[in-house]
């Protein structure tokens, strides 16, 4: 699927929707433009493929966490197995289905569609594993399930995580869900006594999240607390992975506690029994409620990461950029510099020692042709110091920043002249444009805050909260 027809898509798409957003799309286009024309982009690549445009509910976590009860309660309907060992390697894409049954699809059907948030995710698995790009039906599948709690939206269940057993493939997959996510359920099993002993796994799934740009998204929950509450004090099972995953960066964040109600274990000292029921069902509430709600956050995420892509190439990528090729230019002048030096000393020691340049200059022709091959001369070295000197810088950018080293490659392509590195007031003209997507993301920002606050009480805005609901 090429941009342009993405484009189409999403708008047709928005415009049923959220008027909001198709007017954003339009400006994700200009930072696509803006991002192609300094090649920080490939021309088949838009910046509306690395975000999800539906919203994305992700569950993480350990093995016999609960993810598949939860989600399970969650749907009202039986659509993934339950267990106390591992049920599911795969990743499970649920989303609305028609039929009355839960319909199982493999992983190509969601590689291969752009509606998804797995689109062409064999090629980034093909990346850190050779080979098992091809056998992405490994990695994935898709679920179809009729169940009004998940009309509108995509829930992901992962397969639980065992730190003796990881691949490259599926870290690489969890990486991707967790930026295109709009909501992050990271669940932890509360019954395993020693949660130090889990470091490798809370260092992967939550040294991963923990600096990710929009870590208000993920929540922690420890589940299956009823086990562990029965024998230990409540408070203290919950100090003990908090200070578990205070040691991975957590410092603060999104921390909840909760159990099945359907498979609880039964807990004899009555005010215990209360008090544990009234924490869960505090905190089952706030993580259902933003579930729910995943709507109104993708809708404010989608506008927001406009603003992120254009400050990250504006305020980051146009200045690596920028004084990769001033590094660049100066290289190739220096070593133009004594290259030519030693070319015309040794044609100053010929002149010298047989009167060289006065013999190649006897007649016109034989003048023009000479200068005509000291030129090339001249071109041909100056084109190989720029190509030497351009892999060197190449490869350095390249282990910083892919994107920065595909551009400065794209901005210094022969034809280009050296100055242009020098002189690059072509960037301040793109800068000044990703400025105007800037702008116009906070006026979508606010544009979104009128659907859904009023601080005056007004009628317009009530109406509106009710048609987007």
């Amino acid at each position: 699927m090429t941009p342009q027809e993405r484009y189409k898509k999403l708008k047709q798409h928005l415009s049923e929707e959220n008027p909001v957003l198709l007017d954003v799309i339009k400006y994700y286009e200009i930072l696509d433009k803006v991002a192609r024309k300094n090649g920080f982009l490939d021309p088949e690549d838009t910046y509306t493929a690395h975000i999800s445009w539906w919203p994305l509910i992700s569950i993480l976590g350990t093995f016999s966490s609960g993810k598949s009860t939860f989600i399970n309660q969650y749907l009202g309907i039986k659509a993934q197995s339950t267990g106390n060992q591992a049920v599911d390697d795969k990743f499970t894409v649920i989303c609305y289905g028609s039929g009355e049954d839960v319909t199982t699809l493999p992983g190509l059907a969601l590689d291969a569609d752009p509606r998804f948030p797995f689109y062409n995710i064999s090629e980034e698995v093909e990346k850190v594993d050779a080979g098992e790009g091809s056998r992405v039906n490994l990695y994935l599948q898709l679920k179809t399930v009729r169940s009004e709690a998940v009309k509108g939206k995509i829930i992901i269940d992962s397969p639980g995580f065992d730190a003796d057993s990881q691949r490259d493939a599926i870290l690489r997959i969890t990486s991707h869900i967790i930026d295109m996510s709009d909501l992050v359920l990271i669940f932890f099993d509360a019954r395993h006594p020693e949660p130090g002993a889990m470091r490798d796994t809370l260092e992967h799934l939550v040294g991963a999240a923990v600096n990710h740009r929009d870590a208000n998204k993920i929540l922690y929950i420890l589940n299956q607390i009823d086990t562990t509450a029965k024998e230990d004090n409540l408070e203290d099972v919950i100090g003990s992975w908090q200070r578990a995953l205070s040691q991975q960066g957590l410092v603060a964040g999104n921390f909840f506690a909760i159990y099945s109600e359907d498979a609880k274990v039964q807990i004899e000292d009555e005010a215990q029994a209360e008090r544990l029921k009234r924490k869960r069902d505090e905190d089952l509430k706030e993580i259902t409620d933003r579930m729910d709600k995943v709507g109104i956050e993708r809708a404010y995420r989608i506008t927001k990461a406009l603003e992120d892509f254009a400050k990250e190439i504006k305020d980051e990528k146009f200045p690596m950029l920028k004084k990769a090729l001033r590094k660049w230019s100066e290289r190739v002048v220096i070593v133009d510099l004594v290259l030519f030096g030693v070319l015309f000393a040794a044609i100053a020691l010929l002149e010298l020692q047989f009167g060289f340049v006065q013999t190649l200059s006897s007649s016109p022709i034989s003048s023009a042709v000479s200068l005509l091959v000291l030129a090339a001369v001249l071109l041909f070295l100056h084109f190989k110091v720029r190509n030497f000197v351009g892999k060197r810088v190449y490869r350095k950018l390249e282990a910083q920043d892919h994107a920065v080293a595909t551009a400065f490659k794209h901005n210094t392509r022969w034809w280009y002249p050296l100055a242009r590195a020098r002189f690059s007031g072509w960037i301040g003209l793109s800068q000044k444009r990703l400025e105007g997507v800037i702008a116009e993301s906070k006026k979508a920002i606010q544009r979104l805050n009128d659907q859904f606050v009023s601080p005056s009480g007004s009628h317009m805005n009530e109406r509106n909260h009710t048609e987007t609901k």
